[in-house]
């Protein structure tokens, strides 16, 4: 899913790396939660594909809404959609080696 980045789409990545999970400090993109993340220069839209460790997640609208931010103030004259998905459903085998080091996996 997040194979074939353009370079802006690996910048926009990176500024997401920022975002930790408040329930278990590591960050969102290391957990495994963004599935996608697409830049459209024509459009000057950013489309980011994620999904929460699990439902009801008591800080999922506020990560949103931090991705939201964060994507925005990277490229502050695009419009920023932030969609949320529940395929597939995230599992631990998605958290990334550093995600797993962090979390003595």
């Amino acid at each position: 899913m997040l194979e074939n980045l353009s370079i802006t789409e690996k910048q926009i990545l990176e500024r997401l790396r920022t975002i930790p999970d408040p329930e278990v400090e590591v960050n969102i993109v290391d957990l495994g939660l963004i599935y996608e993340v697409k830049h459209n220069e024509e459009e000057k839209e950013i489309l980011i594909i994620m999904t929460l460790s699990a439902r009801g997640c008591p800080v999922g609208d506020t990560i949103m809404q931090h991705v939201e931010t964060v994507a925005k103030a990277f490229l502050p004259e695009y419009d920023v959609k932030v969609e949320l998905t529940w395929e597939p459903q995230w599992t631990p085998e998605m958290i990334s080696e550093e995600g797993k080091a962090i979390l003595n996996m």
